[in-house]
């Protein structure tokens, strides 16, 4: 997997039959390491002896401070894989009893990563607009996978440039509920702890960034536990799921559209994005929301959309070893994409490290990709500049999307790392 799917080569086998082991080069920490964290070693590991590292402890002794407001998040790819932890079939759509789980086990909030996957759209949109109107320099790429940054900040450090500067969605929900929230309820934001449910081992790392924090003292997300996790939060306090009740996200940060939901499946944030910057270029309506060519399983997808008489040209992937062969074309200059999408794991957030096991099951995957889609259908608005805590949010606290506020709370900066 890291060798030959990703293309990192952080693990390898050493020594022969039974001296064999597994260990990184020169046997250094993996913080050490070009390591993306992306945890698919722990998705197909046949013994189970690769775990992520376990925050459940940090999580229960916040839950437990009275003096911390615990606000909690939810990806998307969460609420399609959570309910495989209890039994329920691949693709089972659980948000209303995940919800409800959550106000079980105490957090004083719980709000949906969704929205600020909405937010995200609002900023990325218009920077993939400003850079085409003022000779940005193209390939925009996307920016939401934390292993895939880390990635090209190892392996691809003069293409720094062309990444988008929005950080990820749940670092985006995060900041806000440390700012605008905290000063809506008045309370001091070093009081709040901010713990995000991710499909995502990555996250982990990337809650520690220190460019997505506001000062030493105060990081954006302060505690990152994966699917498995919540899991395992929800067994230990004897909850049972199945005979939970459907409950709604807190508001207003809880607020989404159907756009912000495919961010958990492979194309859906290159979707999401051109639902909106469709309507923003053009000044009308986008009848059909759905871009199927950006859909399904295949490695590298392109696309060529045409709006208000400009041809753009798109790529979704998934996997690094295929992030790759497409970053070495723009290395070359024989890549003419305007926007690339790039999520490290199959299939997108759904096949995240941190989800019930699928052990390569690409049935498993559809499943909970066609869940991703079942939600989108069935929400009332379908493109991110619809929604209206989103606009409230700009008018109120944010002032205009890609703004002067808008960079300082919402983007971030990337880092040239070693290739060892």
């Amino acid at each position: 997997m890291c060798n030959e799917v990703q293309t990192v080569g952080v693990y390898s086998a050493v020594g022969r039959g039974f001296e064999t082991v597994v260990k990184t080069a020169f046997n250094l920490p993996l913080n050490q390491t070009a390591c993306t964290f992306c945890g698919q070693c722990l998705a197909v590991c046949p013994t189970g002896a690769l775990t992520e590292l376990d925050q459940v402890d940090k999580v229960w002794k916040a839950l437990n401070d009275p003096n911390q407001f615990v606000v909690v998040q939810t990806a998307p790819a969460v609420r399609v894989a959570l309910g495989e932890e209890f039994d329920l079939e691949p693709g089972t759509i659980v948000t209303g009893k995940m919800v409800a789980a959550l106000r079980r086990l105490g957090f004083d909030r719980v709000f949906d990563t969704d929205f600020a996957a909405d937010l995200t759209i609002m900023e990325e949109a218009t920077e993939l607009v400003h850079r085409i109107k003022h000779g940005g320099r193209l390939p925009l790429l996307t920016s939401c996978c934390p292993a895939w940054v880390k990635f090209f900040e190892h392996q691809f450090p003069d293409l720094l440039d062309i990444p988008s500067t929005c950080k990820s969605p749940h670092e985006m929900l995060g900041v806000l509920t440390k700012s605008y929230y905290a000063k809506t309820l008045g309370i001091d934001p070093k009081t709040i702890t901010v713990v995000s449910v991710m499909p995502c081992v990555a996250k982990k790392y990337e809650a520690a960034r220190p460019e997505l924090a506001q000062g030493a003292e105060t990081a954006d997300v302060d505690i990152v536990i994966t699917t498995r996790e919540l899991a395992r939060m929800i067994r230990e306090a004897s909850i049972h799921f199945d005979h939970l009740k459907d409950q709604e996200f807190d508001h207003p940060l809880g607020e989404s559209t159907g756009a912000a939901v495919i961010f958990g499946a492979t194309g859906g944030v290159l979707e999401a994005a051109l639902r909106t910057a469709y309507e923003v270029l053009t000044g009308e309506m986008l009848e059909k929301v759905e871009f199927e060519a950006l859909r399904g399983m295949d490695g590298i997808k392109e696309a060529v959309i045409p709006i208000a008489g400009r041809d753009y040209r798109i790529a979704v992937i998934h996997g690094l070893g295929n992030a790759r062969t497409v970053l070495e074309k723009i290395q070359a200059g024989e890549s003419n994409y305007d926007v690339i999408e790039i999520m490290a794991c199959p299939g997108g957030c759904i096949g995240g490290g941190g989800q019930p096991y699928h052990h390569g099951n690409m049935e498993i995957l559809k499943e909970r990709a066609s869940a991703i889609y079942r939600e989108d259908r069935a929400k009332p608005l379908r493109k991110s500049h619809e929604n209206l805590a989103i606009i409230g949010l700009y008018k109120d606290f944010l002032g205009e999307p890609y703004g002067k506020k808008a960079h300082q709370l919402l983007h971030t900066s990337y880092t040239a790392r070693k290739k060892i």
